[in-house]
């Protein structure tokens, strides 16, 4: 499920790449129809989970919300570029894959269950705190004399 994940970020990365945007942004014509064309591809993700049953199903509908909300951060961030767009992608598809995770520990029972969500979280502080050092400025380079 995490492939159908990283190939849906992917693919609408490709697209909105190959799509033409104004140096601060997009027009909010091309805004509203890419948002919309992502709140219809949520929709078709979050029906498709309907006949799923128990766990795969709340599974699904994670990876659902978790591909709609990085869809969306990624369309702000081609609206208005900037680190701190460029974060919020980060940090949305951490706390994505987070979600996801913790949904996936519940097939486990008692303390593989417990372990199973502590390395979940473990891995979601370490991407949450990876996305916001690739946004802290890097160090200025030492001048020679």
């Amino acid at each position: 499920m995490h492939k159908h994940l990283t190939a849906f970020t992917l693919t609408l990365a490709a697209a909105f790449a190959g799509s033409a945007f104004a140096a601060d942004g997009m027009d909010k014509a091309a805004y509203k129809s890419a948002k919309d064309k992502i709140e219809e591809q949520a929709k078709a993700d979050k029906k498709a989970c309907e006949s799923m049953k128990e766990n795969a199903k709340d599974v699904c509908q994670a990876e659902a919300k978790a591909k709609e909300k990085i869809a969306k951060a990624e369309l702000d961030a081609q609206n208005k570029p900037g680190a701190k767009a460029d974060e919020k992608v980060r940090m949305m598809k951490a706390e994505g894959e987070y979600e996801v995770a913790k949904e996936k520990c519940e097939d486990q029972k008692g303390k593989e269950m417990a372990a199973c969500k502590k390395d979940a979280k473990v891995a979601y502080d370490k991407a949450k705190a990876d996305a916001r050092q690739a946004t802290a400025p890097a160090a200025a380079p030492a001048k020679k004399s």
